[in-house]
Parts: structure tokens; C-alpha cells; sequence
């Protein structure tokens, strides 16, 4: 029974570390951080 609880810990360990990487981590290599091509200001869309 020991066991089964010890496998059972580092499941749920992994899966945590593994959705705390995939949301806080991970999209920040994903994006590019590119500058948009359109800027405000051109093409007359009224903003300044």
C-alpha cells in the first residue's frame, strides 16, 4: 500500500510541475515577440 502511495505522490507531483511549465513557461518560447507591421496610427484607423 505504501508504494501504490508513493506512485500515486509523484503522478500528481509530475502533473503539476508539468501544467506549471506548459502555462507559465512554455509560452514565452512559443511567441515570437515580434513588432506588429501595423502600428497605430497608420492606414487611418482614428487612433493618436
Amino acid at each position: 500500500m505504501d508504494l501504490l502511495q508513493q506512485i500515486l505522490v509523484y503522478i500528481t507531483l509530475a502533473i503539476a510541475v508539468g501544467y506549471i511549465v506548459k502555462k507559465f513557461f512554455l509560452p514565452s518560447f512559443l511567441t515570437s515577440k515580434k513588432p506588429s507591421k501595423k502600428a497605430c496610427g497608420q492606414d487611418g484607423c482614428g487612433c493618436s
